[in-house]
């Protein structure tokens, strides 16, 4: 036996063992691997309902950061400042945007009861009369669609939608107070949470700057880039309806350009209809101008200005900046125009540091 253990070597590793099998240290750092992993993945799946208000909340936080700065500077006190900008962009974002929704449910509804009425009168047939081509075509469709009883259908499908609208909004209500909530602390509390990002991903502080300026980048872009396209769009759009004297241009001008940042949704929500109604008021010109205008010169602006204002101060091509926000929007919904152009800025900013780090290894 004492032979045995003198012939072992004196640097031998007692917790290495001969053979492929593991180590217990090997064990033990694959056990928390593992242990981490499942815990991310947990973590993700708690997040995942509020996904949408801390998107919200972080955007509003670096957007308004430059501000909050200077009321913090002059109130000297972090949660006073920072509950003064929580409160002003709440009355400059929330209360305009709940007013106007209002109000254009309220007009739709209205717009499609009118529309069902004069397609049940049948007096809209008066207006083509003058034009063969036109009677025949508005023949073949009434033979082939119940105009009349599909203007009914919307109709009550918006009732019933505003009504679902109003019952669900106890949900929206408690989405918009976890914003702001999430909101005043992403403010008060950013030196810390800079901080505590740096020791959760073991980057260097440099590194950590790097990552969080092109996240900020990102949304500072992604939200000039849509709020530039949504007013262009409205102004068009208002400066159309004034031109063919409809009545409040300027109203509608709003509401389109706050549609325009909706994803799905658009410009083409009002002026649709207002063209349809054109048509069937007789005012064909102008139908037909509205119709040209909305669908070409207006339509436009979002598939060309977009990407290009993004895509500068990404730093991408345009072709990725337009994959990354479409596909945003699939996966995450309306969160998804600021998720995913941030997730693909972050991970090129990783890509980079990884890059980094494996060429200072292999300097000599």
């Amino acid at each position: 036996m004492k032979q045995d253990s003198d012939a072992r070597p004196k640097n031998a590793d007692p917790q290495r063992n001969s053979g492929n099998w593991p180590t217990a240290e090997q064990i033990r750092l694959l056990l928390l691997s593992a242990g981490a992993g499942i815990g991310l993945y947990l973590c993700y799946s708690l997040s995942i309902p509020f996904l949408a208000p801390l998107t919200w909340a972080v955007v509003l936080s670096v957007v308004v950061l430059p501000v909050h700065r200077k009321v913090e500077g002059l109130v000297g006190n972090g949660g006073i400042a920072a509950l003064i900008s929580v409160l002003t962009v709440a009355a400059l974002v929330v209360v305009p945007i709940a007013l106007i929704g209002q109000q254009l449910i309220g007009e739709t509804l209205t717009g499609a009861v009118y529309l069902e009425g004069e397609l049940k009168s049948g007096q809209w047939r008066e207006a083509i009369n003058g034009y063969p081509t036109l009677v025949r075509g508005a023949t073949w469709v009434e033979q082939q669609f119940d105009l009349a009883g599909t203007a009914g259908n919307f109709a009550a499908w918006l009732t019933s939608t505003s009504t679902s609208l109003l019952r669900s909004s106890f949900g929206q209500l408690v989405n918009i107070v976890l914003t702001f909530y999430l909101f005043f602390f992403f403010l008060r509390d950013r030196k810390v949470i800079m901080s505590g990002l740096g020791d959760l991903t073991s980057l260097t502080e440099s590194e950590t700057k790097y990552v969080v300026e092109r996240c900020s980048d990102t949304i500072h872009a992604t939200v000039f880039g849509t709020l530039v396209v949504a007013a262009v769009q409205g102004m068009l759009s208002g400066l159309m309806f004034w031109w063919l004297d409809l009545p409040v241009p300027l109203f509608w001008g709003t509401v389109m350009g706050l549609l325009a940042i909706v994803p799905v949704l658009g410009a083409f929500v009002i002026w649709v209809p207002a063209a349809i109604f054109l048509a069937l008021e007789g005012d064909w010109g102008k139908a037909v101008i509205l119709t040209v205008w909305g669908g070409i010169v207006v339509a436009s602006i979002d598939n060309l200005l977009y990407p290009m204002l993004v895509s500068n101060r990404l730093k991408l091509h345009i072709v990725p900046t337009l994959i990354a926000t479409i596909g945003g929007i699939i996966l995450f919904g309306a969160s998804g125009i600021i998720l995913g152009p941030t997730i693909f800025a972050v991970t090129l900013a990783f890509l980079k540091i990884l890059k980094d780090q494996l060429a200072k290894r292999d300097m000599p």
